[in-house]
């Protein structure tokens, strides 16, 4: 009889604890929900080109660039937690045609990696011409920085990139140079990309164009 009366109240309490716990994960649902569609709430990020000069000598055309961007909070704590951010740099050449859409001359890609390693406390940036793996191996340059301020500047900043050759540029011809630089969440880890999808925080990018100084301007 003592297990049958056991048994009886018992009964309540399996359903309160089973009550409990719908309560728990509808709760956490409900979070993981808000902080989807949190995007919707949050400004987009500023960013401008704040300098473009072009350079035109015997051994090319180079381009100078300095963006100015904050890192959004959500990034920047995505970041410090080991995600790799990476960033893409674009430069088009193209050459006047008032018959037809302009000529494309050349054009350059910049690909950089800036990732926090936990065991030096360090931030290392690995810029490359071509896409860099997540194992960071491959054709790179590489930098390391004591806080993410000082990496992000080297982020920013371009220094006499080389977008085309000097024969590829006609003296007779008007040009102009089509600058882009945006953070590329295509490259981020897959199960994290689901993640930023549609998110304004990650909307980072710019664009800009400049008119090439012909010589017989100079």
């Amino acid at each position: 009889m003592d297990s049958v009366t056991t048994t009886d109240f018992s009964t309540p309490c399996s359903k309160n604890a089973q009550i409990d716990r719908i309560v728990f994960l509808a709760g956490w649902l409900l979070a993981a929900l808000l902080w989807c569609i949190r995007p919707a709430w949050a400004d987009t990020p500023e960013i401008e080109v704040a300098q473009l000069r072009l350079e035109r000598t015997e051994e090319g055309l180079f381009l100078s660039a300095n963006v100015r961007f904050d890192l959004p909070q959500l990034v920047a704590d995505a970041a410090a937690k080991g995600i790799p951010l990476y960033f893409v740099a674009e430069a088009e050449v193209l050459r006047d045609r008032w018959y037809w859409y302009d000529q494309h001359i050349a054009g350059v890609t910049r690909y950089m990696r800036l990732a926090y390693q936990p065991l030096t406390r360090r931030w290392r940036l690995l810029v490359a011409p071509t896409p860099i793996a997540n194992s960071g191996l491959g054709v790179s340059l590489g930098q390391s920085f004591e806080d993410l301020d000082e990496a992000l500047g080297a982020v920013q900043r371009i220094s006499r990139w080389r977008i085309a050759d000097a024969a590829a540029i006609d003296n007779d011809a008007r040009h102009s140079v089509d600058f882009r630089f945006r953070l590329d969440v295509s490259q981020l880890p897959r199960p994290f990309q689901l993640g930023v999808t549609g998110r304004t925080d990650w909307n980072l990018s710019v664009s800009r164009n400049l008119r090439l100084q012909t010589e017989a301007a100079k």
